[in-house]
């Protein structure tokens, strides 16, 4: 068995895109799906599976999710190391003083080049600053989330792909409960 994280972007969302959690592990179970677990409102869920493709996995989630729920919802499925990077590698995290409320994380739906951060045109969100890595955008704001223009409508627009971003507490809860699991 395998475990994968699939984070649904955009549900629970100002009214839109309504999915309570138990209904969503039961759908998730019913496809059979092992071990579902969420973790709050947002779209954060675990699931054991033995399928390895975490693009297989995440394709069947959307599917049931559609078919069943009727909403259509995005969905990235990332490991544990996707997790574990996000403290090992954010270059964020060595300047001092870093105010980690400020920090979130973009996941992508494939792996971006590592010029990739010319496509996003970082001149046009200043003063937020991002870093990519593999199929992850670090991401400092300036101000804060609900302040910026730098967020995952920007991000699938310049590079054409799926993001969901979560911040820094999410993030760390998620990987608690990855080595729980």
């Amino acid at each position: 068995m395998t475990t994968h994280l699939a984070l649904l972007r955009g549900i629970n969302v100002s009214g839109h895109n309504m999915i309570k959690m138990e209904v969503l592990k039961t759908t998730l179970e019913a496809i059979g799906f092992k071990n579902v677990q969420t973790y709050i409102q947002s779209g954060n869920v675990f699931v054991d599976t033995e399928e390895e493709n975490p693009a297989a996995v995440g394709f069947k989630i959307k599917q049931e999710i559609f078919k069943t729920l009727g909403h259509e919802v995005p969905v990235v499925v990332i490991a544990k190391a996707d997790i574990e990077a996000c403290f090992k590698n954010n270059p964020f995290l060595k300047e001092k003083d870093i105010d980690i409320k400020k920090l979130y994380f973009a996941f992508i739906s494939t792996e971006l080049r590592s010029d990739s951060i010319n496509d996003l045109k970082m001149s046009q969100v200043k003063p937020d600053e991002a870093s990519i890595d593999a199929n992850r955008i670090y991401i400092k704001y300036a101000v804060g989330a609900g302040k910026t223009r730098f967020d995952q409508k920007y991000i699938e627009k310049k590079l054409n792909v799926t993001a969901t971003i979560r911040n820094w507490n999410t993030v760390t809860q998620l990987l608690k409960l990855y080595e729980e699991r």
